[in-house]
């Protein structure tokens, strides 16, 4: 397993350049909303669960894979809140100088325990670069170290996503002692919601399993509250609290409320089941955060898209059984979409030339290896072309092209050019 040394942060940005200019063009383009290019871009990484999957890092441990990770979603946060489009060289180097200097600032103030000095011993100034480095690792470390558990390690690092949101809101701020002090509140209430929701979650079948006892135990350590906080934390678990009780900032974020959303979804996936009664509760959660059905719907299909796409990775989840319980559910559920929208997948089907020139090739000879992959490749964009699925990361590996085939209804295929 290989290790990060020193300089890794400069290392990584030159090396990601050009993934980072293309998610600055993402998080700049047409979007419904500009949370929702965000959430596209943090999702299929793994931040929001606290995973990190990229096959850049894949030979590096785990806590280094995090650091890099939270270092490109700190920067897709920025590049997002940013008050000038950023398009040329020059003003993509300056907005990362600058971001590198936001990074440091917003550490050292609203994370007191992560303070930076910025000289060496000597008296010589440390770099934007070398600081951010420094805080980053102190990060990362301070996490701690939960191998071997899926849901251990994904309840215990999540907390990262609330780092970038609130780094989003400090960087349109003059940082003044009365806006960090705000700042240090909100990040302490919004992890004392995170536990209220999952508090809710796990009393919604009437029993706490072993396991959501000993998650929450994790989970609560790792927020780093007070211990007048940590108490009532306890007593909010141990005796469960309704959804009303809750008491979510009214003005949420749309992205906030999504991660809340899905925090409940993982809570109550803790036993590898979903119970009718579980179900229920996401369902009347959901609304309480002002969602729709098809919001929930879009959650637990992002949610199972991204278990099914790292499998392999997550040792927890190892069981035949589940697995195929898990597949199950992520195709009925792409399947009904895509009956829904069968009439707009026809239409970019027959504006695909190359996509219906395989088609009618496939109804009269055999695709070529090649050929099949292109498909398979094409059919992914065509469900990503249906709104339910725009903000969503599609399972590449785990989408077969027999599995596509199967999940599209067979009429969207007539037709073709």
């Amino acid at each position: 397993m290989n290790k990060l040394e020193k300089g890794w942060l400069e290392n990584y940005l030159k090396f990601r350049q050009d993934l980072l200019k293309q998610n600055a063009d993402k998080l700049k383009g047409k979007s419904a909303h500009p949370e929702h290019s965000l959430y596209r871009i943090l999702q299929p990484t793994g931040l929001m669960y606290g995973y990190s999957f990229s096959d850049e890092t894949e030979k590096l441990d785990e806590k280094d894979k995090m650091k890099i990770l939270l270092a490109e979603s700190l920067i897709a946060s920025a590049l997002l809140y940013s008050e000038k489009p950023v398009a040329t060289e020059e003003e993509f180097s300056a907005a990362i100088v600058k971001t590198l200097q936001n990074i440091s600032n917003f550490y050292n103030n609203i994370f007191p325990e992560l303070s930076t000095p910025a000289k060496t011993l000597f008296g010589k100034r440390k770099s934007p670069l070398e600081l951010a480095e420094k805080i980053l690792e102190k990060r990362i470390d301070r996490a701690g170290d939960t191998k071997g558990n899926f849901w251990a390690h994904f309840f215990h690092n999540s907390l990262l996503f609330l780092d970038v949101f609130i780094f989003g809101q400090w960087m349109h701020t003059n940082a003044d002692k009365v806006v960090a002090d705000f700042f240090r509140y909100e990040r302490d209430e919004l992890r004392f919601s995170v536990i209220k929701v999952m508090a809710a979650a796990a009393h919604a079948n009437k029993n706490i399993e072993y396991e959501e006892k000993r998650l929450m135990e994790i989970f609560i350590q790792s927020t780093e509250l007070s211990s007048s906080k940590r108490k009532e934390a306890y007593e909010i678990f141990n005796k469960g609290i309704d959804i009303n009780e809750i008491n979510l900032p009214a003005e949420n974020s749309w992205i906030l409320k999504r991660y809340f959303l899905e925090m409940a979804i993982l809570t109550t996936w803790a036993d590898r089941r979903i119970e009718k009664a579980e179900v229920d509760f996401l369902s009347q959660f959901s609304k309480y955060l002002g969602f729709h059905e098809d919001d929930l719907e879009n959650s637990l299909i992002a949610i199972e898209g991204f278990v099914l796409e790292h499998w392999e990775q997550l040792e927890y989840l190892q069981n035949k059984q589940d697995y195929q319980l898990v597949s199950d559910h992520y195709l009925k559920r792409i399947a009904k979409i895509a009956e829904k929208n069968q009439g707009r997948l026809q239409r970019e089907i027959q504006e695909s030339e190359e996509l219906s020139l395989l088609l009618n090739k496939s109804r009269t000879n055999e695709l070529t290896e090649t050929e099949k992959e292109q498909m398979r490749k094409h059919l992914i964009e065509l469900l990503k072309t249906v709104p339910t699925l725009v903000i969503i990361s599609l399972p590449q590996k785990f989408l077969t092209l027999p599995m596509l085939l199967k999940v599209l209804p067979k009429n969207v295929f007539e037709g073709g050019k």
